[in-house]
């Protein structure tokens, strides 16, 4: 069975009753070369997460390269048409969960012991940030590559001054190297979206790109971008127990214009004035 010949996805899908869900953002792929290119990285010796496999075309590519693969999925209408589609495989098990509520580290300790853990994800965009997170968080994979909407991958991958960039631009380059691989354009999935979609791969940090007071850090980088005509020592005054004469002298001493502005500082502009602040707190 061709995963990616829409007649044959349509009568799968009308087999088994299958409806579409708006609030889960499903979009199946009809453009065989993408679950290909996606999986392409994955090596034998590799234990797979994978997030949203939907019917199963990526996840059909990823068993064929993968030693084993975890599929999670939240659609439980789904699960017996995985049963039809991956039947052939036995390295492969499929978890009806959210992601959000998963024991990730669990699953990972369960079912990749002496693998490589990497995770694959085929995210909607209403998930897209906390997913990556848990994903993240969990300190689990080696790298993670996942297919969401364009304009987020643009937000993650962004440098320092750019218009995208933001808080979770920050927050992906402190955790991963992230790096856009292709773009999918709306043509390549069923029903179409009205987007387009990008790939990236996120190579997760053995350690933090710099070391800080996480929390601080973290707190920091989020007062910055709170409002973002703010200047920095504006949005730090917002929450920090200084006052902004205080904040002012932190930034001069740390060789920046007292009227920076958060999107202009990079990951190591932000650990030191975290570090800064840490000494006054």
């Amino acid at each position: 069975m061709n995963l990616c010949n829409l007649s044959e996805i349509k009568e799968l899908l009308g087999r088994h009753g299958f409806r579409f869900s708006k609030s889960m953002g499903q979009n199946f792929l009809i453009d065989k070369r993408v679950p290909q290119s996606i999986a392409d990285s994955i090596e034998d010796g590799d234990g797979v997460l994978e997030v949203g496999p939907g019917i199963g075309p990526l996840t059909v590519e990823l068993c064929d390269r993968a030693s084993k693969v975890v599929a999670v999925e939240l659609d439980k209408t789904l699960l017996p048409v995985l049963d039809e589609t991956l039947a052939d495989f036995d390295n492969v098990t499929v978890i009806n969960s959210d992601i959000l509520k998963t024991n990730i580290r669990a699953i990972v300790d369960e079912h990749f012991q002496g693998l490589h853990p990497v995770a694959c994800a085929n995210l909607p965009y209403y998930i897209t940030s906390p997913a990556i997170s848990a994903l993240v968080d969990s300190k689990c994979f080696d790298y993670i590559t996942v297919m969401i909407q364009k304009e987020v991958a643009l937000r993650i991958c962004a440098k320092a001054g750019s218009s995208d960039y933001g808080a979770f631009s920050v927050y992906c380059r402190y955790h991963t190297e992230p790096e856009i691989l292709f773009h999918v354009p709306p043509s390549c999935f069923y029903p179409q979206p009205k987007v387009t979609s990008s790939v990236i791969k996120l190579k997760c940090r053995k350690t933090p790109l710099v070391e800080v007071d996480e929390k601080l850090f973290f707190k920091i980088v989020k007062l910055s971008f709170a409002q973002r005509r703010k200047t920095l020592v504006n949005g730090l005054a917002a929450g920090l127990p200084l006052s902004k004469s205080e904040i002012t002298e932190i930034i001069v001493s740390c060789g920046y214009p007292e009227n920076v502005r958060g999107e202009t500082l990079d990951v190591e502009d932000f650990a030191k004035i975290t570090n800064a602040v840490k000494e006054r707190i």
